[in-house]
């Protein structure tokens, strides 16, 4: 992992602990937040969409789906980089 990741989810992680939300959070809240979040970014582009709002909303997304990596102990490199290679699998590259 990326120092810069490492940095990211220790703020992240102190923020929940600071907040107590590290001990009411579960993995199936976090999962429930990033569906509620994501549902607020697609609302930014309802109408004339707003770069502050859309990073808000952004942000949101993924800094549950950065706490749920942490909760369940995985790491979000690790999690994109195996996806990547899933993609590569199942969608080969245009020649």
């Amino acid at each position: 992992m990326t120092n810069n990741m490492e940095e990211l989810l220790a703020k992240i992680q102190k923020m929940r602990q600071d907040k107590g939300w590290d001990l009411s959070d579960t993995p199936e809240i976090l999962a429930k937040s990033v569906f509620v979040e994501a549902g607020e970014l697609l609302e930014c582009y309802l109408g004339e969409p707003d770069l502050e709002h859309i990073k808000s909303e952004l942000a949101d997304v993924l800094m549950y789906a950065l706490s749920l990596c942490v909760d369940l102990g995985l790491d979000p490199v690790d999690v994109v980089t195996s996806k990547f290679m899933d993609i590569d699998a199942r969608y080969p590259s245009k020649p």
